[in-house]
């Protein structure tokens, strides 16, 4: 297998799999689930349910695929933190407990922002995957059509996704990625269009106090002098996520928080998404609405029409958007999937996220929702009732006509569409998603210029 990371080829034996076509097989955990799936955004992706196939009286025609970078390093800002964390600890001219003293030799080497080779493995797992799932839906001549935010994390995710494909198919098909939406510019793949848009400081900030004091007053009795205060916390857990993810061993800093100190780390990640660019911030839901109106135009092989994040020029022309593909893939970011979620009415909770206390029973947690290469795939069906199928009075069609459906995976998991009538196979009708996705089509109802105001 062939991986690339900054330009760079990485070679890699896998084993094939059943039929000669190589199986995505994905990375064992590094850790129990209450652990590793507590890393919120830095989780590893696993899908949070099995697929389920379609009802046997549809068929699949298209699919659009969202998907986020595979891991990467700390951002440059994250980096600067958890290095300043460490710092403090090692500052520390003596160690109460032993689970500290690899530090007195540790030295701090990741790198920043950009994709790491497991993160290139999981772009390419994720290829093969979608070769192996819906190879009935393309051909030579109808390929996948790959796009990617500029970031080089996002670009080397979208050439090792094609890279997958492609060997999944043992080169007979070969797509490319084929458009890359500049960060600086109108980009539906990314969230930078929206300089009004405010911060999830506030919320984040009150948990961090809530949950962070105690863990930096064990710390400090552990490592005296040290100084650790509660928002030195949020930066020295997902040290553990990222020396685990590069390294690919578990990191010692794992072991110094409890899979209860873990699961707190996962509300700091949630409050962070929710209040970011998801329901809680009154300029997030705003900032998916372009690729939701780029999703609908491909839906419905009609034109795109937006008035907010789409590059026209690129929008309007069927070179660089074309109409009549069956399988489309985006890749993106984690902040822009949320937005996304949100514009769309997925994961709405009954009332906003307490920063002061999680919970349990929310739908809204972040690694389950964006994490390292999460993928959000929309299947477009026909389907005919025909007495034997699982398919609800909703798809009894007149005349005995087939009918356009859609329905929503997010990592694997079926979405139940309730703002669209989702039946008891999660399928909507094409016309009611169309008309449940109001918000976007009006372009915002007013949001997107109050990001300018």
């Amino acid at each position: 297998m062939s991986l690339f990371i900054g330009g760079c080829l990485l070679v890699f034996l896998q084993a094939s799999a059943y039929g000669g076509v190589v199986q995505a097989t994905f990375v064992q955990p590094f850790f129990p689930p209450q652990i590793q799936d507590s890393w919120a955004a830095y989780t590893p992706y696993y899908p949070v349910q099995a697929y389920t196939p379609p009802p046997k009286d549809c068929k699949i025609t298209q699919v659009n695929i969202i998907q986020r970078h595979g891991a990467r390093f700390p951002t440059s800002g994250a980096g600067t933190r958890i290095q300043a964390a460490v710092k403090k600890l090692q500052s520390a001219k003596t160690y109460t407990d032993p689970r500290l003293d690899f530090l007195t030799n540790y030295t701090y080497t990741l790198g920043h922002d950009d994709l790491v080779p497991f993160g290139a493995l999981q772009s390419s797992q994720a290829g093969e995957e979608t070769f192996q799932r819906y190879s009935f839906l393309v051909s030579k001549e109808n390929l996948p059509f790959v796009r990617a935010s500029s970031s080089n994390r996002v670009v080397d995710s979208a050439t090792n996704w094609t890279e997958g494909f492609s060997a999944a198919s043992h080169h007979v098909l070969n797509p490319i990625l084929f458009v890359i939406l500049s960060e600086s510019l109108n980009d539906t793949l990314d969230d930078a269009m929206c300089p009004n848009a405010g911060s999830s400081d506030p919320q984040t900030g009150i948990w961090t106090s809530i949950y962070g004091t105690p863990i930096a007053n064990r710390l400090n009795q552990q490592a005296p002098g040290a100084n650790i205060t509660a928002a030195d916390v949020s930066n020295l857990i997902p040290l553990c996520a990222f020396e685990t993810i590069v390294k690919e061993t578990p990191s010692p800093f794992c072991n110094l928080f409890t899979p209860e100190e873990f699961a707190q780390f996962e509300y700091f990640g949630d409050l962070d998404k929710f209040y970011g660019t998801g329901y809680g911030q009154p300029l997030g839901p705003v900032q998916g609405v372009g690729y939701i109106n780029e999703l609908l135009a491909r839906l419905t092989e009609m034109p795109v029409r937006d008035n907010t994040q789409t590059n026209r020029t690129l929008d309007s022309s069927p070179l660089t958007f074309p109409l009549d593909r069956s399988i489309y893939a985006d890749l993106s970011h984690d902040n822009q999937m949320i937005a996304i979620f949100s514009a769309m009415g997925l994961f709405n909770q009954s009332s906003p996220l307490d920063p002061s206390f999680p919970n349990p029973k929310r739908t809204w947690v972040t690694s389950r929702l964006t994490p390292f290469s999460a993928r959000m795939v929309t299947e477009r069906l026909l389907c005919q009732r025909d007495g034997t199928g699982s398919g609800g009075p909703s798809r009894i069609m007149r005349n005995g006509n087939v009918q356009t459906f859609v329905r929503i995976l997010v990592n694997d998991a079926l979405q139940p569409l309730k703002f669209c009538g989702g039946d008891m196979d999660s399928l909507c009708t094409l016309e009611a998603f169309v008309e449940s996705q109001k918000y976007a089509r009006e372009d915002g109802q007013g949001d997107f210029e109050k990001c300018f105001d």
